[in-house]
């Protein structure tokens, strides 16, 4: 007789905008590749298209306007109060443009993804890859990581890689990052999902037990999504 499967991991999504890596993690949880339950989309803008997307899939979604709070604490103690009435085993960040407080991170901590269009440590913050053109970078990507209270500098737990090509403009190579992190993202919250990955005491990942010293690195010339065995390639 085989053990039944575990309950789907409790989820919620934070987003500001188009949601279109919500809609990968929604994607991947529809065709079974992703043991979660995304029990709501919490959105700090009403107009985000990532609440549309939400409720298209039944997605239970709710907006929380910063503008709303004088101070950044209290809309985050806010945050807090309306995420907690979903009971979340995870949050991902998944376009979420609010820096969140050092109190709002620890009571998450251990518990909080975010996913950054660089190759993290390097070019933290926003215009990632307009940075990477005027630097003449030859390799940019995505890296998803523990959210601590440094502005991404969370521990970072798995990376895709693409190189930068000489007809490049801003567009095209953010169009070529995020057909990367569609992949990254839902493999690393899979993850999370199955015990497969933990934030450790002293601050480091573990992967199947194991410390990440370095993020996993999926290759760039993988073609189809790494979602089937739960491994990247490369």
């Amino acid at each position: 007789m085989t053990d039944p499967a575990p309950d789907p991991m409790p989820l919620v999504v934070l987003i500001s905008g188009s949601g279109s890596n919500l809609q990968a993690l929604i994607d991947a949880q529809q065709a079974g590749a992703l043991p979660v339950d995304i029990r709501a989309v919490i959105s700090n803008r009403a107009d985000a298209f990532g609440l549309t997307r939400a409720a298209a899939a039944g997605i239970p979604t709710r907006a929380l306007d910063h503008r709303a709070f004088p101070e950044r604490d209290r809309f985050d103690a806010a945050l807090a109060a309306l995420v907690e009435t979903f009971s979340p085993g995870l949050m991902v960040l998944a376009g979420f443009m609010r820096i969140l407080t050092p109190a709002f991170v620890q009571r998450y901590a251990g518990r909080l993804l975010n996913i950054h269009p660089s190759l993290l440590p390097r070019y933290r913050g926003l215009h990632t890859h307009a940075r990477v053109l005027a630097a003449g970078d030859r390799e940019h990507g995505a890296t998803v990581h523990f959210v601590t209270a440094e502005l991404d500098g969370g521990p970072a737990v798995l990376q895709a890689r693409v190189p930068v090509l000489a007809d490049d403009d801003a567009d095209r190579l953010a169009a070529r990052v995020l057909t990367q992190e569609h992949l990254i993202y839902p493999l690393a919250v899979r993850w999370f999902a199955e015990g497969r990955l933990r934030l450790g005491p002293d601050g480091t990942p573990r992967l199947d037990g194991q410390p990440l010293r370095a993020p996993v690195q999926l290759a760039w010339d993988a073609t189809d999504p790494p979602l089937a065995d739960g491994h990247p390639r490369g």
